[in-house]
């Protein structure tokens, strides 16, 4: 029996107190669910009546209109905090120590503020009639800032090697980063980059301290304007409307996978072409037999 060197394996008696545990644990959990049931149960908002009023079209064309505003919104603060994180990843590796300076600051800055006074300030300092143009920018503001560190450490994190080579080409600065550590960084930390914009689809949730209609502010209002048997159904809405957040982010989650897998099946390298035998003065080929090279399918080739 092989076991690893960081990990031994369970004797039968912990085996047997873990089985123990998990059962224990499992029943404690449906327990809890139970009583929870239970007592939404007892207040009535399990009830057909409370899940009845998501047939009513004026419900549904509301759910829809936000569903879409909150699209909108993440759709505007995706571009821009990416286009903002790449701009303050190059300034804060810059040469130029006030701009480094400064993109660092700035990094600091609004990563230490809360998102949501962010967003409020906006709105109330310059868009006040423009509430997704607010809620976007502000988003915008603070996921950029964590999509440039994201993207530096990507960027440090490529080979130094790859770098001084690139130089020793020829190639400037700006080459170098746009065609050689760019796509490297992207590619290595796109989990981390998708999983933010993950983050910046739950947070277009914010949008309701500035009124802009996105689907928590409307979930908000369907519950506390509409009465079922002289209860307003939150249980109900949040239901719906969480679901509706789980799916969004689930779809998200399943296109950054996809492009995951698709982006390592990408042919990468060039490929060796077949040795040629040198000619010499008279036109004639060399004598020399060139052996050992590896061809484009793998397989050895000798010339004369």
């Amino acid at each position: 029996m092989s076991a690893s060197v960081l990990y031994d394996a369970p004797g039968p008696k912990a085996v047997v107190r873990n089985r123990v545990y998990a059962v224990v644990g499992s029943l404690v959990l449906l327990a809890l669910i139970a009583l929870a049931i239970v007592r939404l149960a007892d207040k009535g908002h399990l009830d057909y009546a409370m899940w009845d009023i998501f047939n009513y079209s004026g419900i549904r064309q509301n759910i829809a209109d936000a569903v879409l505003a909150t699209l909108k919104a993440f759709g505007l603060a995706a571009v821009g905090s990416l286009v903002l994180g790449v701009v303050l990843a190059v300034a804060r590796l810059s040469d130029h120590k006030p701009v480094r300076w400064a993109a660092t600051a700035f990094i600091e800055l609004f990563r230490s503020i809360p998102l949501l006074i962010t967003i409020y300030a906006v709105w109330i300092g310059f868009l006040t009639d423009y509430s997704m143009w607010a809620l976007a920018l502000g988003l915008s503001i603070y996921n950029g800032c964590v999509q440039a560190e994201v993207l530096r450490a990507g960027i440090n994190a490529v080979p130094r090697g790859q770098r001084e080579a690139a130089y020793a080409l020829g190639l400037s600065k700006t080459q170098v980063m746009a065609s050689v550590l760019m796509p490297q960084a992207v590619r290595a930390m796109l989990p981390t980059i998708i999983s933010q914009l993950v983050v910046t689809l739950k947070d277009t949730s914010l949008g309701f301290i500035i009124l802009y209609p996105e689907l928590l502010q409307t979930a908000r209002l369907i519950a506390s304007n509409t009465q079922v048997k002289g209860e307003y159904p939150y249980v109900s809405t949040i239901v719906v409307i969480g679901s509706i957040y789980v799916a969004m982010c689930l779809l998200l989650s399943a296109l950054a996978t996809w492009i995951e897998k698709r982006g390592r099946r990408a042919k990468t390298g060039i490929a060796m072409g077949t040795a040629v035998a040198p000619i010499t003065a008279d036109g004639s080929a060399s004598g020399l037999a060139v052996t050992g090279l590896d061809g484009p399918d793998g397989a050895s080739t000798t010339t004369n």
